[in-house]
């Protein structure tokens, strides 16, 4: 019997563990996280919590398939493929599902160098097929948005502050408008006022529909978005 996507998680996390081998140390094994699970909604913002070192960020690189997991599944309600399981998908499918329908921001940017802020944001939808004029505009926007100086969107994002660097991410990630979208530490470089505009943002997506899984230690500012918290632990 086919189950509807208003009946369906988003997302659903089953019995997850990652293990990394470490052999060039002395081949020691360490596992972050043993046996999650844990489900998504859609329309959600579901914020990940635990200890610094435990594994939070792993399981959203595990989600987005930067990593392969060991044991466990990863069950995605997709758009384009129906119901599909992440840690076993092919390549191709992984590679579409990153296209169009899931994004990963991270707390860190990682640019080509000299590479314009302004294209960098609007990536995603020039490679979606937006003519480039009317990508850069949405760009600006969005950079403007964020507090990002209009004197700065000619120049590359690696001469920026750390705090400039995680605003064109976020930037870079909300743009593209994914179904789901893996949240980084999000406010971890912000000062205040650039805060409250991001949290602002989260919350419009939201309601606009967009899914949300957040790893933070900010839970002052997240927790009061979020519709369910977990705690992950050892």
């Amino acid at each position: 019997m086919h189950v509807s996507e208003q009946t369906q998680p988003m997302l659903e996390v089953r019995h997850l563990t990652k293990a990394f081998h470490l052999h060039l140390v002395d081949g020691r094994i360490i596992e972050p996280f043993v046996d999650v699970s844990f489900q998504v909604n859609s329309g959600e913002i579901f914020l990940l919590r635990g200890k610094s070192g435990i594994g939070k960020t792993t399981v959203l690189k595990c989600i987005y398939r930067t990593y392969l997991t060991t044991t466990g599944a990863i069950w995605y309600n997709s758009q384009r493929f129906q119901r599909v399981n992440i840690a076993t998908a092919n390549e191709d499918m992984v590679m579409q599902l990153r296209e169009y329908e899931i994004a990963f921001c991270s707390q860190f940017l990682k640019v080509l160098p000299r590479v314009p802020a302004v294209d960098v944001t609007a990536e995603p939808l020039i490679r979606r097929g937006m003519a480039h004029a009317e990508a850069r505009q949405e760009a600006e926007r969005w950079l403007r948005r964020l507090g990002i100086e209009q004197s700065r969107w000619q120049a590359s994002p690696v001469t920026f502050s750390g705090g400039e660097q995680q605003r064109v991410n976020l930037a870079h990630a909300f743009i593209a408008r994914p179904r789901l979208l893996l949240l980084d530490e999000p406010t971890a470089s912000l000062d205040a006022s650039s805060k409250s505009i991001v949290l602002e943002i989260i919350s419009e997506a939201r309601a606009a529909g967009m899914t949300i899984l957040a790893v933070s230690h900010d839970t002052a500012a997240m927790e009061p978005l979020a519709n369910h918290v977990c705690w992950l632990s050892a």
